[in-house]
């Protein structure tokens, strides 16, 4: 039932609710008052509410009550009315006497199990297990030969919460009996499946032999249950047993296998992770690589370092990510030791795993920056990007300005933006570029500009400002395209400045649309954006950014919106798509319920 809207009801006390379910109050009040009743009510509350188990409008929502009450007043109401109702109506209580786990409902409940309605009948045995005393279980025990088709699958669910219960009391053998009967029962597979798991984890270490019997399963949802099964077991002997397993399965189960021992990190078998990654199997492979993300450790350095660097670009490239995740605990010291005697394709592969793990080892990348490999240069310049701080941003600085070996200048801008953008201190960093820009030849200054945009702050802002309007041609070029693509309304005063001053009229041009793009797409209080709009009409002198000020305020309609577009009609050349632009706006506030009339008249539009 879904409630429609209602007033309020206004009672405190548990007596005035009960004076409402007394009253004619709408029923959608009444249900109001059972959920407060669900947490206000005693058992002084019951008799009102039992009287509305046999609405079906308000059943359910009196059981919402009667399940919590405290009290045996509840247990005996809900009782009770298993004796009148029927159908749904009767589900429904029968599911709130199993939700009270009510003992004293066990005899009816058994009773019902043979009842021809099958949904009751299943309802009664769920309401059994979850009761799960000696007599509920001893009746669906009886049932489980008797019954059939929907009923007798409610009846194992049933007998599995009373095997379930057995368990979590530490009455593990009473708990495996039932969990075999049920496994060996004919039974629709998840039941099957439920009673299996219960059956393995019963039985503690016992049961190992049957997890591998399941693992071993022809059957996917057997072999899942098994997966799953082995990841909540207790010990660690069972992680012996499933480093067997891996050697025995099919390589598209081992592959699962090893994920499941990677899900058990305290007492895995780490060598048969390990093993597993080194040789065999492609498919195994590469899942225990992947697999050492979260188990591996120092000792599988050497097993992964020697994949990284092998051939296969599938496995190399799984063994790097691997080795960017494995947890840090003595990896990180590692690394770095190993990077003075490394040789071949080992070092630039040691020098990438620092750049993305982001280790601090700024004197062995400096030192690789010399190296006659160019690929050991480049892994440095892209590690210092990941690695350095602002104060030793310079370094990098240096490589861009500066650079030993011309090839590498791609690389170390690269890296430099890398770095720059992933700084805290953004005017910090952008006053270092922007001091680096005065030392920079010609061909460098415009990438520093876009580095600067990338970085942003205010510093970043001033740089291009003071770029736009310099005596350099290509640096007004850059600046006044980078500001008309500022992605914030800080640069709204630069640009409507700088449509104002810019040395040549096309930056003026583009300044100003970049102004006008900046008040179509920022939010921001109505008056702000007919101002910005304003101003931008006012140093428009051509009609394609008027119109784009139109564009505007149709986007963006307000009564300030609609006085301006009124007054954009005195412009010759703007007269008639001012006017379509007015009605435009008109219609939208007019829809929105806004008085426009005086506006309308007083203008004459």
């Amino acid at each position: 039932m879904t409630l429609p809207p209602v007033r309020s009801v206004a009672a405190e006390s548990e007596s005035d609710l009960i004076a409402v379910l007394r009253s004619d109050a709408p029923e959608a009040e009444k249900a109001v008052v059972c959920k407060k009743l669900a947490i206000e009510g005693s058992p002084a509350a019951v008799g009102e509410l039992a009287k509305l188990l046999s609405n079906p409008r308000l059943s359910s929502w009196a059981r919402i009550a009667l399940e919590v009450i405290p009290g045996q007043e509840a247990d005996e109401a809900l009782r009770q009315a298993t004796q009148s109702l029927d159908g749904r109506l009767l589900v429904g209580v029968i599911n709130s006497i199993g939700v009270r786990r009510d003992a004293a409902a066990v005899g009816a409940l058994a009773a019902r199990l043979q009842d021809s309605d099958s949904e009751v009948a299943s309802a009664a045995a769920v309401a059994l297990g979850r009761i799960g005393n000696d007599a509920a279980t001893k009746s669906l025990q009886q049932s489980l030969v008797s019954t059939s088709g929907t009923t007798r699958n409610a009846v194992a669910e049933g007998y599995l919460l009373c095997a379930e219960r057995l368990q979590a009391e530490d009455k593990s053998g009473a708990a495996t009996e039932i969990f075999d009967e049920i496994r060996s029962a004919d039974l629709p597979l998840q039941r099957i499946v439920e009673a299996t798991r219960g059956a393995i984890l019963s039985r503690d270490q016992d049961g190992i032999p049957l997890l591998l019997e399941t693992f071993r399963s022809n059957d996917k949802k057997l072999f899942q249950l098994a997966l799953s099964t082995a990841r909540e077991f207790p010990g660690g002997e069972v992680d012996l047993a499933l480093a067997d397993e891996l050697t025995r399965a099919a390589p598209s189960r081992a592959a699962l296998i090893v994920q499941a021992m990677a899900d058990r990190p305290q007492t895995v078998v780490l060598e048969a992770v390990v093993q597993a990654a080194r040789s065999g199997d492609k498919h195994i492979r590469l899942s225990a690589i992947d697999a050492l993300k979260r188990v591996g450790d120092v000792s599988s350095l050497p097993v992964l370092l020697d994949i990284a660097s092998g051939q296969d670009a599938e496995l190399s490239q799984t063994a790097k990510d691997t080795l960017a995740e494995i947890p840090s605990d003595g990896v990180n010291a590692r690394l770095v030791a190993l990077l003075p005697e490394a040789e071949g394709n080992r070092y630039p592969l040691l020098i990438e795993l620092v750049g993305r793990r982001r280790i601090d080892a700024v004197p062995d990348l400096v030192n690789a920056l010399q190296h006659s490999d160019p690929a050991v240069r480049s892994a440095a310049l892209i590690a210092l990007g990941e690695t350095v701080s602002l104060e030793k941003l310079d370094l990098l600085i240096t490589q861009v300005l500066a650079p030993s070996r011309p090839e590498d200048v791609a690389t170390a801008q690269q890296a430099l933006k890398s770095a720059s953008v992933r700084m805290p201190d953004r005017d910090a960093c952008a006053a270092k570029l922007a001091v680096a820009m005065q030392q920079a030849p010609a061909t460098t200054k415009t990438w520093l500009l876009e580095t600067l945009s990338e970085v942003g702050g205010t510093t970043a802002l001033q740089t291009l400002a003071m770029s736009a309007k310099s005596d350099d041609a290509e640096l007004q070029d850059a600046g006044s395209r980078l500001l008309g693509k500022w992605n914030n309304l800080d640069a709204a005063p630069v640009l409507i400045d700088l449509a104002k001053t810019a040395p040549e009229e096309k930056y003026q041009v583009r300044a100003l649309r970049g102004y006008i793009g900046l008040a179509r797409k920022f939010n921001m209080p109505e008056r702000d954006r007919v101002e910005m709009c304003q101003r931008a009409l006012d140093q428009a002198s051509r009609i394609d950014e008027q119109k784009l000020v139109l564009d505007v305020l149709k986007l963006h309609p307000s009564v300030a919106a609609l006085k301006l577009a009124i007054q954009a009609k005195r412009i010759p050349a703007l007269k008639e798509e001012a006017t379509d632009a007015t009605a435009e706006i008109a219609q939208t506030l007019r829809k929105k319920g806004v008085d426009i009339s005086r506006i309308l008249s007083g203008e004459g539009a």
